[in-house]
């Protein structure tokens, strides 16, 4: 920490350690060496969302399945991989036709991504449906279709969604199915100690994954990233400066296992026991986000230092 006496300019310093993107909001992630920043956070980020048939947005907490979903991008095109499921890929260009989808309480148009991907889901996430349709005769297809339950949706790139400017101190950040902030900080620390509390209470320790960063930093204390005013990253074309300006309250999502889609409570029942957060009106929280003030357009690395100041405000 950087004391009154001391010629540190910085109170803490260190790297970016690894970065990840979610093309499709709460499928898994995937995990890059560099990606750009934008507007609405890292390239590609919160892309494609998916949603019922009433258009409301579904996540983990009501598909554990999501989670065995992967994005993999192969040069050219975005693919999903799902057990047991052909790959489905997706155009980067929004094609489909305008629908009505909501999130968090925000009703805005989407794009459609089209029938394929909505029988791709609800096969996957409805495993009777799956076996039905693999069986079906050609009257009981047309009926199994007609069950699809899920749509998926991509970003209309027209639409500006903004993080609530309370958190932000009146600077408009914008989003794409983010549930609400650009990028989301955790320290490599923070989980540590988590894993170690996990450990002594007779637990696995767990990954990073489960907390869904885009991006993860080396060099701090344990939750040093809640204290801190901004991030200063020299990157390669431009400094970027990075606000952290909300804790992240936690829902049930981490305590699922990314690998199986299965959840038990340890992971909740633990930092229960030590992260309530009175910013938030004591929720349980974990992880900052944070908006961009400088270097949109910038390339971030893993790799690349930082430096910032606590903000004891």
């Amino acid at each position: 920490m950087n004391s009154g006496g001391s010629a540190l300019p910085w109170d803490v310093s260190g790297v970016i350690s690894r970065l990840f993107v979610y093309p499709v909001k709460s499928c898994a992630g995937v995990e890059v060496s560099q990606s750009i920043l934008g507007p609405t956070g890292l390239a590609m980020d919160r892309s494609w969302m998916l949603v019922d048939q009433s258009g409301q947005f579904v996540t983990q907490r009501e598909q554990p399945r999501m989670a065995l979903v992967t994005p993999r991008w192969n040069g050219q095109q975005l693919m999903l991989l799902a057990p047991g499921m052909s790959p489905l890929p997706l155009n980067m260009e929004p094609v489909g036709p305008p629908v009505s989808v909501t999130i968090w309480g925000e009703t805005m148009p989407a794009f459609d991504a089209g029938d394929a991907a909505g029988r791709w889901f609800s096969r996957f996430l409805m495993p009777t449906l799956a076996t039905a349709t693999a069986t079906a005769t050609a009257t009981a297809t047309a009926s199994v279709s007609a069950s699809v339950n899920y749509r998926l949706v991509q970003f209309d790139p027209a639409q500006r969604r903004a993080s609530n400017m309370r958190w932000t101190g009146g600077t408009t950040a914008l989003n794409q199915f983010n549930d609400g902030y650009p990028v989301l900080v955790v320290g490599e620390a923070s989980l540590d100690a988590l894993n170690q509390r996990l450990r002594a209470g007779g637990h696995e320790a767990v990954g990073i994954e489960r907390f869904r960063p885009n991006m993860v930093l080396a060099g701090l204390e344990p939750h040093d990233e809640d204290r801190i005013d901004a991030l200063r990253i020299a990157a390669e074309t431009q400094e970027v400066m990075l606000k952290l300006v909300k804790p992240c309250p936690r829902c049930p999502i981490p305590n699922i296992d990314p690998s199986t889609a299965l959840s038990s409570p340890a992971v909740g029942d633990t930092l229960q026991a030590y992260r309530q957060d009175p910013r938030v009106d004591g929720a349980i929280t974990f992880g900052m986000n944070a908006i961009a003030l400088e270097g949109i357009g910038a390339t971030l690395r893993v790799g690349e230092r930082f430096q910032a100041n606590f903000n004891f405000g």
